[in-house]
């Protein structure tokens, strides 16, 4: 049987190696994988019966990977602004957590929050919060890859009794989830101040074991530094790297206060660096120095942490805020240039969940995460340089079309895997009820 093609005919398609641009190219996409880029007019004698897509005014680039979410949280999207990060933890989030998570809160709660990511060009996604087993559940529905890190803390939550049940809960989902082609297990030990050194050697222990990845809350903010330091006598990130967590398969999420030292020890330790500038910038977490990370050669991903406290998960805006932040924190009008950001919401991403051998660029033998972007609009006139236009003008209502492995999620900006009226109704139901309970 021969094998059904399909042509998505560009303006512009975006790759990563030079030249950065190519104009007037077709994609050819075949079993779930790029089997072809070449220029149009080739496109049509050598693949004459592919089903195609014409993409006038349109750029194609990977899909956007998202590197740290709490995706069922977008159910408390704007329930406790313009708050410092333990005050709207403790007093706010947590004890909402404990009053309504549960599978079917979660379960709505990603669905929502994958709609929202779906239609602003998110393929790929990594979460960390409670009954991962109800988002694998809505990733599975919606066709979006996701890595799911299991919470792990040293008090109860709604999820479970404590870290024996958490680790033991761990395992389990990563024997489930195995053999998926679109959802990973990763441990997710919360943060230095919630997690002891015998369960950060637990977790160690389960990705030593089943080689999974483990992804932490470090450096957050300069209490949390400061409180190790009096607790435990070093910093944070010194205190996981003697216990050994920190390597190549850890992802470090937010880290805005680091000195010198910190950046070497993860530079050694090879570990990733996940920026999540809206969150930190609302929360008034600190700043991330990204282009001292980036020129010491640490890989820099992109993440909207959760919709609680950014608010949306959008990851082209969020792509956008890291150009220019770092720009200003770095006082280097050079750093994290158009290109540089956006391998940092693509292929740096998958570099960071191990899986940039699979997507995160479009080459052929890859698979087919692709999103279209129309340029077209008047606020994107003129085009002298494509990406500078998707990175500093571009907003994600222009992204029209969404492949996941070929597969179209998003088509003309409407989903084809998920009913926007059902998730809208269920958003709705739950937010009356926690209205009505405060």
């Amino acid at each position: 049987m021969t094998q059904a093609l399909t042509a998505l005919e560009a303006q512009w398609i975006i790759q990563f190696t030079e030249p950065y641009v190519l104009e007037n190219h077709t994609l050819i996409i075949s079993d779930r994988k790029i089997l072809d880029i070449l220029p149009t007019e080739d496109s049509k004698s050598q693949y004459p019966a592919a089903d195609r897509t014409l993409l006038p005014n349109h750029a194609l680039i990977p899909g956007l990977i998202n590197t740290h979410n709490h995706a069922a949280m977008t159910l408390f999207r704007g329930m406790a602004d313009d708050l410092p990060l333990m005050t709207w933890l403790n007093d706010h989030i947590w004890p909402a957590e404990g009053k309504w998570v549960q599978h079917n809160f979660v379960k709505d709660g990603t669905e929502l929050a994958i709609a929202e990511m779906l239609l602003s060009g998110t393929t790929t996604f990594s979460d960390m919060y409670f009954f991962p087993e109800a988002a694998a559940e809505a990733s599975l529905k919606a066709g979006i890859k996701a890595q799911l890190c299991t919470p792990i803390l040293e008090f109860p939550t709604a999820w479970g009794s404590g870290p024996d049940e958490y680790i033991a809960k761990t395992r389990a989902l990563f024997s489930q989830y195995q053999d998926s082609d679109t959802v990973s297990i990763a441990a997710g030990p919360h943060a230095p101040y919630t997690v002891s050194d015998n369960t950060f050697k637990e977790c160690l222990n389960l990705q030593q074991t089943l080689g999974c990845a483990i992804q932490v809350h470090l450096h957050e903010t300069q209490f949390e530094v400061d409180e190790s330091l009096k607790e435990h006598k070093v910093r944070p990130i010194k205190r996981l790297h003697d216990l050994g967590v920190l390597n190549e398969n850890t992802q470090c999420v937010h880290m805005t206060a680091l000195n010198e030292e910190d950046l070497d020890i993860i530079q050694q330790a090879k570990s990733h660096l996940i920026h999540c500038p809206e969150s930190n910038l609302k929360l008034a977490s600190g700043f991330a120095p990204i282009h001292q990370a980036q020129q010491l050669g640490i890989n820099v991903a992109l993440g909207t942490d959760g919709a609680a406290s950014n608010n949306d998960l959008d990851m082209l805006a969020e792509t956008r805020t890291a150009a220019m932040l770092a720009k200003a924190v770095s006082q280097d009008a050079t750093a994290l240039s158009a290109i540089q950001a956006l391998k940092a919401a693509t292929i740096n991403g998958a570099k960071a969940l191990n899986i940039d051998d699979k997507t995160g660029s479009l080459e052929k033998g890859k698979l087919a995460d692709i999103i279209s972007i129309d340029l077209s609009p008047l606020h994107c006139q003129p085009v002298y340089d494509p990406i500078s236009q998707i990175i500093y003008a571009a907003r994600s209502d222009q992204i029209t079309n969404v492949w996941s492995e070929g597969k179209q999620l998003v088509q003309n900006r409407q989903l084809t895997t998920l009913n926007t009226g059902d998730i809208l109704g269920k958003a709705n139901e739950w937010a009356n009820q926690i209205k009505s309970s405060t």
